[in-house]
């Protein structure tokens, strides 16, 4: 079986997957999901102020970037 590529045609600018925040995108077949929207993100890391709630964010973005990249099919856990 021959190898299909996206984006093999330095011509034509690129590859988007999904043209909205609602279309629907996957990798190696699990069921497509819109894109995530997370308050965690937007949560700056600097302008924590104490030890704790910078190693509290941390462990919650870490976490949503996990759980993101599970969702698409990009990581498996098991």
């Amino acid at each position: 079986m021959a190898v299909q590529y996206l984006g093999d045609n330095p011509i034509n600018g690129g590859v988007s997957l999904g043209q909205a925040a609602t279309s629907l995108v996957s990798l190696y077949g699990v069921t497509p999901v819109a894109q995530r929207t997370s308050t965690v993100l937007a949560t700056s890391l600097l302008s924590a102020s104490s030890y704790v709630s910078i190693a509290s964010n941390t462990a919650a973005i870490l976490l949503e970037l996990s759980n993101a990249l599970i969702a698409l099919g990009a990581y498996k856990t098991a």
